[in-house]
């Protein structure tokens, strides 16, 4: 009798510590080998987060049936009422599964096409919020309110990235018909310029900001919108200190804001 037969719950425990000190020197090497790549081009270090997460779970997943298979192996367990069970539970299950099939093929699809990564900001689904997780099935979204959503991968058609590479926040501010529109453009653009220069706010900002003019006449007034390019983070940060920042300046030069 060789010495597997001979101590089965021995070998078995050895397996499985085996099988958890490969996982965490698998999972070890790949934290190290993200922070490499964060380090040398942090541009990349996003994408390759996000498919670490996945490719962590592949593993943890084969190694978990290797396991078990080897351990079935070592117990002599007879595998044909296990494997005629489960062709029965497939067959049934096949039928049902699909959704589930088609979602794991979109998500496959949104890693490998770059769609979103971890820590974006996007709308799918009609939902908006911060990506927290991108997994077999779902991807996880915290909205402003702190709400998590789990959207299936299968029921994302269309996917908006609000925080990739660079966002162009639009400003408007709606004047009186009595206003001088001309006075309130001019004064609207110096605004964002002195905001653009501030070394505050100059790192967010990109490009200078451009006045596109008169949007719309509106039943209460005129609609009045210029333009920031921002790092793509930061647009609603900055969008909120340019309405104050012209506020002020509105104020301050007797123009009314409706």
């Amino acid at each position: 009798m060789n010495a597997t037969a001979a101590n089965p719950p021995l070998v078995t425990a050895i397996i499985v510590v085996s099988a958890v000190v490969l996982y965490l020197i698998l999972a070890a090497a790949g934290a190290r080998f993200v922070e490499r790549v964060r380090q040398r081009t942090p541009g990349s270090a996003a994408r390759v987060a996000t498919l670490w997460v996945m490719v962590r779970r592949v593993i943890l997943i084969v190694i978990v049936v290797l396991v078990i298979l080897m351990v079935v192996d070592i117990w002599g367990l007879n595998m044909a009422p296990f494997l005629a069970v489960s062709t029965a539970i497939a067959a049934a299950l096949g039928f049902g599964a699909q959704n589930l099939v088609r979602d794991v093929i979109a998500g496959f699809f949104i890693l490998a096409e770059d769609q979103y990564r971890i820590g974006d900001t996007v709308t799918i689904a009609a939902t908006t919020g911060k990506v927290e997780d991108i997994q077999f099935r779902v991807t996880v979204l915290r909205d402003g309110e702190g709400n998590v959503h789990y959207v299936p991968n299968g029921q994302i058609t269309v996917s908006s990235n609000l925080t990739s590479l660079y966002a162009s926040p639009s400003i408007d501010v709606r004047v009186g018909y009595q206003a001088d529109v001309d006075r309130a453009m001019e004064v609207m653009l110096d605004e964002l310029a002195s905001m653009s220069a501030d070394p505050s706010w100059s790192d967010m900002i990109t490009k200078e900001p451009q006045m596109l003019g008169v949007q719309d006449l509106v039943g209460s007034g005129v609609l009045i919108r210029a333009r920031l390019t921002t790092v793509a983070e930061q647009r609603w940060s900055v969008q909120r200190e340019a309405l104050r920042r012209l506020k002020n300046r509105f104020a301050g030069e007797e123009i009314e804001i409706l």
